[in-house]
């Protein structure tokens, strides 16, 4: 992961479905302000019990310095966990069994 320069805003990739996010994201952008970089991306629409591919609804590619994982799909989650995973980038899913290295499950 490549070196912060001091005082630069911390950048954070949010990705919710339905909004699942929105008050944590208001929250930071609240009481953050301008040390925070707020990307959110959204997955807006009902999924089959099991994804089998979730590359058409993932980025390949994630710019962070931290992923905050809101979504409600456990394959999704865990396919983000790992492009994650590949990159560096720390994951925090709050209040899920996410047993991915480097996901930060902290109960909500």
């Amino acid at each position: 992961m490549e070196q912060k320069k001091r005082g630069a805003p911390q950048k954070i990739v949010v990705f919710q479905q339905n909004e699942s996010g929105r008050g944590k994201i208001e929250g930071i952008k609240r009481f953050g302000g301008e040390h925070f970089q707020v990307e959110i991306f959204n997955i807006d629409q009902t999924f089959p019990p099991i994804i089998d591919d979730t590359g058409p609804f993932l980025p390949e590619e994630i710019d962070a310095d931290l992923v905050l994982d809101f979504l409600k799909h456990p394959d999704l989650s865990h396919d983000l966990a790992l492009i994650c995973l590949k990159k560096g980038i720390p994951v925090v899913a709050s209040g899920k069994k996410n047993k991915a290295e480097g996901v930060l499950a902290p109960p909500t």
